[in-house]
């Protein structure tokens, strides 16, 4: 039996055995009061009749119920051993199991893919913690050999790999690479990035944003403030 049918059928036998339970409960009081508040002789007041019929419906109720238990217990017993003896499944599914050692290679290459992938986008948190760009496992490629890359637009991408530092540690090193020739840049952070693709669009080289570009950039836009309040 397919498992998510499995499970459902066990989920559905589950409920209608416990609404069996409360139902028979429900059955043996309303039998109970009934009677109870029936043949009472008319002489008891109304008081000693109420407070009787309760007594008398909550007896009923526990016996019918105990009778339907006769029934219900080798019920609950089939579904609570049902589902203790339900496979366990982690919600990944791998490949079918291969026929050669060939497909099985291909398998692990294309895990191997995916998981660089993964720990790419992972890694990215490091350098775009706006998580909503570089932390799209999706739009990584992950390769074999660990490394991945990033499509960032035409002839620009950025170059995912990890190495060994102290203390068995790993270090993530991301690189922008071009198809121009150009020498990769090492990148620390999302404003690098939008630095080098700025200067691209605008036909200006690439170069390595420093500190005294975010200063001359600062002292640019002080300026044009300037400006503004002179006017």
């Amino acid at each position: 039996m397919n498992r998510a049918v499995r499970r459902a059928t066990i989920t559905v036998a589950s409920a209608a055995t416990e609404g069996l339970d409360m139902v028979t409960v429900v059955i043996g009081g309303a039998i109970g009061a009934w009677a109870g508040y029936t043949y009472y002789p008319d002489t008891w007041s109304g008081d000693w009749r109420l407070a009787v019929t309760g007594a008398v419906a909550v007896v009923a109720a526990v016996a019918v119920n105990g009778l339907a238990d006769l029934f219900l217990t080798p019920l609950h017993r089939l579904v609570s051993k049902a589902r203790y003896n339900q496979p366990q499944t982690s919600g990944f599914t791998a490949p079918a199991v291969p026929d050669t050692l060939d497909e099985g290679l291909a398998q692990v290459v294309a895990a191997s893919e995916d998981d660089a992938a993964h720990r790419a986008s992972s890694a990215a948190f490091h350098i775009d913690r706006g998580e909503n760009f570089l932390r799209d496992e999706n739009r990584w490629r992950g390769y074999e050999d660990g490394e991945a890359s990033f499509y960032l637009a035409p002839g620009v991408c950025l170059h995912y790999a990890s190495t060994e530092a102290k203390y068995g540690t790993r270090d993530h090193d991301f690189t922008l690479l071009t198809g121009d020739g150009d020498e990769p840049v090492a990148i620390s952070s999302i404003d690098q990035i939008r630095h080098h693709l700025t200067a691209r669009v605008a036909g200006l080289p690439a170069s390595p944003v420093t500190a005294a570009d975010t200063s001359e950039d600062r002292d640019d836009l002080m300026e044009d403030l300037t400006g503004l309040h002179a006017i």
